[in-house]
């Protein structure tokens, strides 16, 4: 059974940084590529940000470029997702994906807040 799941999240202000963590379980973590993506209040789900299998290559989104890292350790079959210069529309429940073959797997999703 595919397991992701994320931790990390919570209330920061803006312009305040903060580290998610997805740890994954069931599945050969270093054979796939993974992303993050979110879905903000009354917004539609957007893709955050993707890596590689061996993190040689990442994409971001416009909105996070410059501001947000992602990144991986297979090792501890952990994805992260370093988050800087937060701002209010960064807010929004996050999740972590496992682009598998046959279909992408989700997590839970974590509650990530910017206010002041």
């Amino acid at each position: 059974q595919v397991q992701l799941v994320e931790s990390g999240g919570g209330l920061v202000q803006p312009g305040g940084s903060l580290t998610l963590s997805c740890v994954a379980a069931g599945f050969a973590f270093s054979l796939y590529g993974m992303r993050w993506y979110r879905q903000a209040p009354g917004k539609e789900r957007e893709l955050v940000a993707a890596i590689t299998n061996f993190g040689y290559s990442t994409n971001y989104a416009d909105s996070v470029k410059g501001r947000f890292t992602i990144s991986r350790d297979n090792t501890k079959k952990t994805l992260y997702l370093q988050m800087t210069s937060l701002k209010f529309e960064d807010t929004a429940v996050y999740f972590c994906v496992a682009a598998l073959d046959g279909m992408d797997y989700w997590g839970k999703g974590i509650v990530v807040t910017v206010s002041s």
